[in-house]
């Protein structure tokens, strides 16, 4: 007995739409990706600058229980420098979302960051826009 087969049988592989799909679907993904990376580092940044104005802050009050008769608006980076935890050699900055370097504003309390040299003077620098998150601010 012969038998015939009529079925026809598909070569492997993907057809042309099969393929366009796929590499939409990685496009996205990837921009997805990216867009999660960004906003990472931005809160990373974020993050470290509202460290860099806790260790401020502590030294502020070191220094200010050590000196009570002092007042924070007499207060410069070089007297707090000795009181600032973990004793750097030099003033602790923090880095912008923007990647301009900014310094603590140290004659007010809490302090702030600014991208004004020196610590005595310039605008605040604080993209979240509050200054209870934690980020960009000692948190009130």
């Amino acid at each position: 007995m012969k038998s015939s087969s009529t079925s026809t049988t598909r070569c492997g592989g993907f057809t042309l739409i099969e393929m366009s799909i796929v590499i939409c679907i990685l496009i996205a993904l990837m921009g997805v990706g990216m867009s999660v990376s960004g906003s990472a580092r931005t809160w990373k940044n974020g993050r470290a600058g509202s460290e860099t104005l806790r260790s401020v802050y502590s030294a502020q009050r070191a220094y200010l229980a050590d000196h009570p008769t002092a007042t924070v608006a007499s207060l410069t980076q070089a007297l707090l420098l000795p009181y600032l935890p973990s004793g750097p050699a030099a003033f602790p900055t923090s880095t912008s979302n923007e990647n301009t370097v900014l310094h603590a504003r140290v004659n007010v309390s809490p302090p702030y960051l600014t991208a004004t040299a020196g610590g005595t003077s310039g605008a605040r620098y604080d993209p979240s826009g509050s200054n209870t998150d934690s980020l960009w601010d000692v948190g009130e």
